[in-house]
Formats: C-alpha cells, sequence, structure tokens
C-alpha cells in the first residue's frame, strides 16, 4: 500500500480531529500527516477562545493532546498559509490538503456609531484575555457601564470576564497582563442585549448559570420580558435545554438585589439601532428598539426607542471566516464554498484535492463538540476522492522541512510545544495555578526551540 501525503493548515479541534479519524482508518488508508499552524502552539480556538476560568470544556484538549501525541503526525508551528507555505507549495509535497482555519474575526453589526472609540469586537477581547500572541498586550478598561450586544456563548463569555472581579480568575491560567488590566477595571454595571426572548437564546444552561455565581455581583433581570407567548410556553414545554434557562431565570427574578459593587443585566427585545457618541466621537450611550414576539418565531419592533448611558461596548454578533490565498471564498458567509467539504469553485466545480473542515467550512456554529462529525463528514469524501488527488513531485516528509528552513522560517513542532507546555506549567506552580500563558509570540518560538 503506497503511503500518501495529507496537509492539514490549521491545527484546532476541526484539523485534529480530522486528523485522527484518518489515522484510525489505517487498515484501508496508509497516510502520513502534517498539520501546519500560523501560531506557535496548538489547538486553536480552545486555547485561545475559551475564556479561562472554564477548565470544563478545556477539558477538550486532553483527547487532542493524545491524538498529537500519537508518533503519527507531524506539527508545524508558526508557520502562516499564504506567507511561509502556499498552495503551489503543498501541491508539489502532498497528495491533498484539508483547511480547518476556523473564523476568527467578528461578524458585523451595521449599525450607526459601531466603529466609534470605545466600541470593541468579542474576537478582539476573547483573543487579549486568553493572551493571544497577534492583539496587544493591553486593553482599554476604562468604562464603568458597558454594553454587550448578543445572545450567545460568546456574548455571556464577555459579560462575565468584564463583571467577575480579577482575584476570582487568579487560580485560572489567566496572563499576568491580563490580570493586572482587569484588577484596574472601573466597571460597576453590564448590561447583555438580546433581540428575542429570553426563550429564543442562543446560550447554554451552563453558561446561564455562571453567570449567577459570580462573587459581589447582583443578576438583574427585567419582569416585562417574561410575558411569554404561546411559542415561549411551548418551547419550555419540548426542549430540556430551554426549560432550564427558563428555570434559572425565574430563580434571578425571585432574588432581591442587594449591594453588590457589580450588577449585571440582562434585556431582552432590544434591536439594536445606534451606538451614541459624545463631541469626542466616544461611546456615550446605547440606543435600541423595544420588539415584541410576532407569532412566526420572530420579533416585530414597537417604535419604542431607549437609550442606555454607556461608556463602552462590545459586539458579540457571531464569528467570520477570512479568506485564504488561492482558495474560493463566500463573503456573504465568510466560509470556503464546498459541498459537505469537498471545495467547489464559482461554477459549483470541485476543486480535487482540496477540501475543508470546522467553521470555515460551515460557518461558525456549534459547540467545539460538533467538529468531530463534520470531520467525518469531510474525511468521507477525502477517501473515496482518492483517485482524483494530486500527485506530489516532492513526497520526501524532509522535503518540506527543507523548504521551510530554506525561507528562513523559525517554525516550531511537536516536541516545541511539550517544551512551551511544560515551561507555562512550572510559571504556574509556585502560585498554585494550572498553567501561566507564555503571550509573545517570539517568547513562545524561544521557549519552544531551546
Amino acid at each position: 500500500m503506497t503511503k500518501l501525503r495529507l496537509a492539514i493548515v490549521g491545527a484546532g479541534p476541526a484539523g485534529i480531529y480530522a486528523a485522527d479519524i484518518l489515522l484510525k482508518m489505517e487498515k484501508q488508508f496508509d497516510v502520513s500527516i502534517d498539520l501546519f499552524e500560523q501560531l506557535p502552539a496548538p489547538y486553536g480556538l480552545v486555547r485561545y477562545g475559551v475564556a479561562p476560568d472554564h477548565p470544563r470544556i478545556k477539558g477538550i484538549i486532553t483527547a487532542l493532546r493524545e491524538v498529537l501525541d500519537s508518533g503519527k503526525i507531524r506539527l508545524f508551528g508558526n508557520v502562516l498559509y499564504g506567507r511561509d507555505i502556499t498552495l503551489d507549495d503543498l501541491k508539489k509535497h502532498y497528495n491533498a490538503v484539508i483547511f480547518s482555519t476556523g473564523a476568527i474575526r467578528d461578524a458585523d453589526l451595521k449599525i450607526p456609531g459601531i466603529d466609534a472609540e470605545g466600541s470593541y469586537g468579542a474576537a478582539d477581547f476573547v483573543s487579549w484575555f486568553d493572551g493571544h500572541p497577534d492583539v496587544p498586550r493591553e486593553w482599554p478598561l476604562n468604562a464603568r457601564e458597558i454594553a454587550v450586544i448578543g445572545n450567545g456563548n460568546v456574548a455571556l463569555d464577555i459579560a462575565r470576564m468584564l463583571a467577575k472581579h480579577a482575584d476570582d480568575l487568579l487560580p485560572t491560567e489567566i496572563p499576568a497582563n491580563v490580570y493586572e488590566g482587569l484588577a484596574q477595571s472601573p466597571v460597576t454595571d453590564v448590561h447583555v442585549f438580546g433581540r428575542r426572548g429570553p426563550m429564543q437564546v442562543k446560550f447554554t444552561p451552563l453558561e446561564l448559570r455562571e453567570l449567577g455565581e459570580l462573587r459581589d455581583v447582583d443578576m438583574i433581570v427585567h419582569e416585562e420580558d417574561f410575558d411569554y407567548d404561546e411559542a415561549s410556553k411551548t418551547a419550555i414545554a419540548t426542549n430540556k435545554q430551554v426549560l432550564v434557562i427558563d428555570r434559572v431565570l425565574t430563580q434571578w427574578r425571585k432574588r432581591e438585589v442587594g449591594e453588590a459593587s457589580r450588577r449585571l443585566h440582562l434585556h431582552f427585545y432590544a434591536k439594536p439601532l445606534e451606538v451614541v457618541t459624545d463631541d469626542s466621537g466616544h461611546v456615550s450611550a446605547f440606543r435600541f428598539e423595544r420588539t415584541v414576539p410576532d407569532g412566526q418565531g420572530g420579533v416585530a419592533g414597537t417604535g419604542e426607542i431607549r437609550e442606555i448611558p454607556i461608556q463602552a461596548i462590545y459586539r458579540a454578533v457571531g464569528y467570520f471566516g477570512s479568506e485564504l490565498d488561492g482558495i474560493p471564498f463566500d463573503e456573504k458567509r465568510g466560509v470556503i464554498p464546498n459541498r459537505e467539504g469537498q471545495v467547489i469553485d464559482d461554477v459549483d466545480q470541485q476543486l480535487h484535492g482540496i477540501y475543508a473542515t470546522g467553521w470555515i467550512k460551515r460557518g461558525p456554529v456549534g459547540l467545539i463538540g460538533h467538529t468531530k462529525s463534520d470531520a467525518m463528514e469531510t474525511i468521507k469524501h477525502v477517501v473515496n476522492d482518492q483517485p482524483s488527488w494530486w500527485t506530489p513531485v516532492s513526497p520526501d516528509e524532509e522535503s518540506v522541512v527543507e523548504l521551510l528552513k530554506s525561507r528562513g522560517v523559525e517554525f516550531t513542532n511537536l516536541d516545541g510545544w511539550h517544551n512551551l507546555d511544560a515551561h507555562e506549567m512550572s510559571l504556574g506552580e509556585p502560585q498554585g495555578r494550572i498553567r501561566i500563558k507564555v503571550v509573545p509570540r517570539d517568547e513562545m518560538v524561544r521557549v519552544s526551540n531551546q
């Protein structure tokens, strides 16, 4: 059986799951897999997109580590597709490529004032508090009243991180610069706005429940949002997740608002209209229209306009994929156009040898665990399409190493990740923490390759 060479661009959960599925097909498929990752460390959004106070979700890393440590995959970190390695390069060295580059940009929220000073995207803020090496080390945390737009898990992560006291994050892997920034925040009120009702939210019960467990933070909900229509009542009766969300919110409605130093407000039926600015162009208020259920699962405007004073606003209305050199891209959806993972061009023809999986394939929907079934769908076609794969002129495994070295690419490998992993854990050990992340890219590379 001839050994086939496969490249996977993106070493997050989607890429690693795809590699794992292929390796488990060894009886019918002898394949050598190389993972290319633009960051010096693997794991993608599990490392850089999950809030540091969510260790249960980060437990997924244990399963991903087992795949990487199987000895059957090579990792090339700190390698940027389109700059350090190109599609033409991949065709010369591999039989096929799977793109699993995810979605790391913020989706747009097109309302007046959204680009004002003091207005931020959730993705950038998440990258900052997760210690991403390519964002500024400092974040402007000088607002007392803050708005978060969105009703998904990311919106709740943003709200929780803004409202939570920095000292309560110390047991986590939060970087030192992030702790210092949050510790100086003067925040008193965080407002979360959703366009629809409380029974139509996209966040999970676990995320919601965690908000009510924050120390010295009062949860504030508004009775006007809980006059349920028939659709909401049906959702509660037929969907267990919605039922739990209703129970959590019902408990909060019974709470007495205390004298906490911070308050977290949930506003439903609020359609964003405008970010109001002051004379200097800085965020000063959020203006929205009160909505009501339209009887068809959506909402309708009431014409009632409200305004809440704020000094910062975060949009958490979804992530968006980024275009890749030489690969078709759907500008509206932010994905690589494909049929079940088979990449197609603008006339719906399959581009043989090129595949996609994860969020760059289907958009930023679903939880991390959904990427496994998504990868299985893609790999099914990868295997069946084998006769139409490329024929590389330089399939030798060392030829890729020589190529990167010839271009002066300071890449990291799996041993380097083990070095960085051990180093971060050693930094955290004296303080009783799991790890303290190394943030600067050059330091990550130096520690990895020492």
